[in-house]
């Protein structure tokens, strides 16, 4: 799948702009057309502590993440000490004139030499790396002029001047490395996004007006791209005082016509969860997204982990239709946060995106997204020609008329006690049931619309790697290099409901199915038991706030068969 690509990774303190050499990189290679996957790994300080900014690039499709490094851009000595063992034998290594890298096939950088200030030692970095990896100048001499026009022209050419002279230099040295090879030319019309710009396009596309949120790594940049994005389609938004606010105001919102949306990690989900049964019990609808992070409690705020699984589908008090996505990668951040909008609308009940640091930091290329192959999701009526207007109507698919107040002379109730058809309060028990059943009645709807897993490989393994959201890189890359044995991949992107039908037969096809999650439980895998009563054979967890990795899977695997 990736055995084209090349691994880069820059290393350094927070503060050194590996950031900001990583993403040009990232772009620059976009551009150039070749397929990338970005990794980033930071420690929550603003100065300081190690960190890291990953590309995997490649004229084939990068699928995933690897441990192993071919370019290691070191801006600081403690970089090469912590990555060196996981550099290739003929791997480089890119350093200024402070670190000693005797022993290494190295290119070090004259960084006075090739840059008048400081400013500059960034870009000559980034033209380095550039010249490193065989590149073409020009691509990132446009690049460089796109990002620094509003500076002026002096900035601009200050810049270029510097990448030239970076990518000359390059040249100049006897450095022993493998350039990559050329990208396809059809790709260079791509999208360079992670997956958090990814889910606030996919919500402006199913028309998101209304965005409440208490800013929570990892899932601000959420907020932040629909805040830059949506102003002009017509966004409102607010930074609440706190993640109770910020959702029964998403829900207000909501019972007031718009697309609400709220944004959190599992932490400030905690919060939610009160208000995630108010609207399930006013049938109010709400789109949550919760970007995971290792809990419990603050935990490692800027890592990764899928250990918030069992929070979402159990969350609330009382019972009320749901439906949770976990996308796998980039596009399908996009297309499942708008289906959650279009479900969300037509069911008239909360909808959740299970996302991960991993997944919100990864820049990926994307396709361009077809708009015109999106439904058009469902809208409430402005007025009702029937009177008396019941808003909890009891209906046999269990959705009843809604109705959005001020655009008609119809008072339009809601309610967050048991209620009844006029959604006046009341505690009779045959109404209660009556209620109850209706709301739990959508989920047959529900069942109907779920999107199945996806089966990668032969129908019937030796073993199948069954996961779920951004464990699916790893899996796909692990399968395809194993020798020995034939292994396949059972993706789960919508956990809640299943459909047995949909996956039964794949599992109990294979000779052991083995069940890859980012937790210490296997929480996914326990829920298919519960839901299913079939029990998988072995486990591979991580559960140290890195993301799985092929070598990872590989080497659970090792131990198992």
């Amino acid at each position: 799948m990736s055995d084209t690509s090349i691994n880069i990774v820059i290393g350094g303190a927070a503060g050194q702009g590996l950031a900001t050499v990583g993403t040009l990189m990232a772009k620059a290679m976009t551009r150039a057309g070749y397929h990338i996957l970005v990794n980033q790994k930071y420690m929550s300080r603003v100065r300081g502590g190690h960190n890291t900014f990953t590309i995997r690039m490649g004229p084939d499709p990068v699928v995933s993440i690897t441990d192993d490094i071919d370019i290691l851009v070191a801006l600081d000595a403690e970089t090469l000490e912590l990555h060196k063992d996981d550099l290739r034998e003929d791997g480089l290594v890119i350093h200024g004139d402070d670190i000693d890298s005797a022993g290494f096939n190295a290119l070090r950088i004259p960084f006075k030499d090739l840059a008048s200030k400081p400013l500059f030692y960034n870009i000559v970095a980034l033209g380095v790396l550039g010249g490193a990896a065989c590149q073409d100048s020009a691509i990132f001499e446009t690049l460089l002029s796109e990002t620094f026009s509003k500076k002026g022209d002096a900035v601009v050419e200050a810049n270029v001047d510097v990448i030239r002279k970076s990518f000359e230099w390059v040249k100049e040295q006897k450095v022993s490395f493998s350039c990559i090879a050329s990208a396809k030319e059809s790709n260079t019309d791509r999208l360079m996004l992670n997956g958090n710009e990814a889910i606030a396009l996919g919500a402006l596309a199913a028309g998101c007006n209304f965005l409440s949120f208490y800013p929570m790594s990892p899932s601000t940049s959420v907020a932040d791209t629909l805040i830059t994005k949506g102003r002009g389609l017509g966004l409102k938004y607010e930074q609440v005082e706190d993640e109770i606010a910020a959702m029964n105001m998403a829900i207000g919102a909501s019972y007031a016509g718009a697309k609400s949306i709220v944004t959190t990690s599992g932490g400030g989900f905690a919060l939610m969860v009160e208000g995630i049964s108010l609207a399930g019990v006013s049938e109010t609808p709400i789109v949550t997204i919760i970007v995971q992070r290792p809990g419990p409690a603050t935990g490692m705020a800027t890592r990764t982990e899928q250990g918030d699984l069992n929070l979402v589908l159990y969350a609330g008090h009382g019972e009320f239709p749901r439906a949770i996505f976990a996308p796998g990668n980039v596009e399908e951040c996009f297309y499942l946060t708008h289906r959650a909008f279009d479900l969300a609308e037509e069911y008239q009940t909360p909808m959740f995106i299970l996302s991960d640091q991993f997944l919100a930091d990864s820049y990926a290329d994307v396709e361009m997204f077809d708009l015109d192959t999106l439904p058009e999701t469902t809208k409430p009526l402005l007025k009702t020609e029937s009177e008396p207007y019941k808003r909890y109507e009891l209906t046999e698919d269990g959705v009843s008329p809604r109705m959005i107040p001020g655009y008609s002379e119809t008072l339009v109730r809601a309610d967050s006690h048991e209620h009844d058809e006029m959604a006046a309060v009341t505690e009779d028990g045959a109404n209660r049931v009556l209620q109850n059943s209706k709301r739990l009645s959508k989920e047959s709807g529900l069942i109907q619309d779920v999107i199945g897993p996806d089966h990668y490989g032969e129908e019937k393994p030796d073993v199948l790697l069954m996961c779920w959201g951004t464990s699916l890189g790893a899996c796909l890359e692990a399968a395809d290099t194993y020798e020995g044995k034939s292994i396949a991949v059972l993706h789960f992107k919508q956990v809640y409901p299943l459909r047995e039908e949909q996956f039964m037969d794949y599992l109990e096809a294979a000779g052991e199915v083995v069940a890859v999650e980012g937790n210490a439980t296997g929480q996914f895998a326990k829920f298919v038991a519960q839901e299913t009563g079939f029990r998988v054979g072995s486990y591979i967890l991580r559960f140290d706030g890195r993301p799985l990795s092929p070598q990872y899977v590989l080497k659970g695997l090792n131990s198992i068969i």
